[in-house]
């Protein structure tokens, strides 16, 4: 499957400026808040940056938005730095998609926005642009800090769309709103955003530019990675977990974190977003930065297309090959029990013990990391531990995502590639 590059398009900085204050960040007087020309799509990356991504999503297909909605995505940041840009994302559209009007600002309660924190984006120094199917766009850099650990509201207004939009299906890890009919991505009042939706909508990547020495880690998995049965908007997912170890260390140490986990996603098909083998160059070697990824895909394979431990080895042994081809990295995650769930039989536990196997003994990975031992019940190992045992018993809950995260040494998380 051929998946288009990312398509950046030049900065140009605006000419407001931001601050910090213990609420966030805020506008000047001097905003700009006025339209601007239609931005067109450029090649090549910004020149001059050293960028990181504090935050991700692995983009899919979806429907919900029409055209003349605006759509506030509410994200969590991992690193702070300066800089911020976006990454509008239409890789999975069947149509040019338009946006007229781009805003990022401070969430302060459900869609309402603290005051005065809202600002706009520009592509290209213009404040409109279109994004043709398979296509990304890149923000120009917004001008201040984005610190670390924190919220941002990323609002676009649709002027055009086709039937198919990109996003991202969270399966109630996260509230982000739609609005009523209108352009009401200036809007600081939640007047208008009456519909919270579970999923991010063309939204792709955060990045800034942090201290030099931090880079970014990638989180590529499926529904455990991407969090699901953790508790809303409360940022529990494992990668939420990890990055928050990360960030206790001294700056020099820290690293930006993408989670690019897709609920459903397989390692060897397409099905729920791209298979993790024609979505890994895109969502793991084009993050900007990358140092790292963790591995733990399969799971979905072994107990929805009866895969075999062979399949599975050969499918993680193509993005060993392609992530050490680039430098980078990878860390492998054994697949966490099964039992009590629709996957779990006799044939697909087998599978997954030898998987495991695999991972645990090859000596492929740079690392391994062994969440099936963290989360099972050492007196039913087939089992999650009961502490831990979340969503159909194939999730961890809240508690098992930490232990998770917690378990993660942080001196793997870089090697010598």
């Amino acid at each position: 499957m051929n998946i288009p590059r990312l398509t950046a398009l030049r900065p140009l900085l605006c000419a407001s400026v931001l601050i910090l204050s213990t609420a966030g960040w805020y506008a000047d007087a001097n905003a700009d808040t006025g339209a601007a020309s239609p931005a067109t799509v450029a090649p090549g990356d910004p020149p001059g940056l050293h960028a990181v991504t504090t935050w991700a999503a692995g983009v899919q297909s979806t429907t919900g938005p029409t055209t003349g909605q605006t759509v506030r995505n509410i994200i969590h940041t991992s690193v702070g730095g300066v800089g911020l840009r976006l990454t509008l994302s239409n890789v999975e559209g069947d149509a040019p998609v338009v946006f007229d009007a781009a805003f990022v600002g401070i969430p302060a309660q459900g869609a309402a926005l603290v005051a005065g924190s809202n600002r706009r984006l520009t592509f290209g120094g213009r404040s409109e642009v279109t994004i043709p199917p398979g296509a990304a766009v890149l923000s120009d850099p917004l001008p201040g800090r984005v610190p670390a650990g924190h919220d941002l509201a990323v609002s676009v207004h649709i002027a055009a769309m086709g039937q198919v939009a990109t996003g991202h299906n969270m399966y109630r890890t996260q509230t982000s709103y739609l609005s009523t009919p209108g352009d009401h991505a200036t809007d600081e009042s939640p007047q208008a955003f009456t519909t919270p939706i579970t999923r991010w909508f063309w939204l792709a990547a955060a990045q800034v530019d942090p201290v030099p020495q931090v880079g970014t880690l990638v989180a590529f998995g499926d529904s455990i990675t991407d969090g699901y049965g953790s508790s809303v908007d409360a940022n529990h997912r494992w990668p939420d977990f990890l990055a928050q170890r990360i960030l206790a260390e001294p700056p020099p140490l820290q690293l930006g974190v993408a989670n690019v986990g897709i609920s459903g996603n397989e390692l060897l098909r397409d099905g729920k977003g791209a298979s993790a083998l024609a979505r890994f160059d895109r969502d793991v070697l084009d993050q900007p930065g990358v140092r790292t990824v963790i591995l733990m895909e399969g799971g979905n394979d072994i107990g929805a297309n009866n895969a075999t431990a062979e399949q599975l080895i050969a499918g993680e042994r193509e993005l060993i090959a392609r992530a050490h081809a680039y430098g980078v990295c990878i860390l492998g995650a054994t697949q966490t029990p099964m039992e009590g769930s629709g996957y779990y039989s006799a044939q697909h536990e087998a599978v997954r013990v030898e998987f495991n196997a695999w991972i645990r003994g090859s000596g492929e990975f740079d690392a391994v990391i062994d969440f099936d031992a963290v989360t099972r019940d050492p007196q039913r190992p087939t089992r999650f531990l009961p502490a831990f045992d979340g969503a159909g018993h194939l999730h961890p809950n809240d508690a098992g995502y930490q232990a998770m995260a917690d378990a993660i040494p942080l001196s793997d998380l870089s090697c010598s590639r």
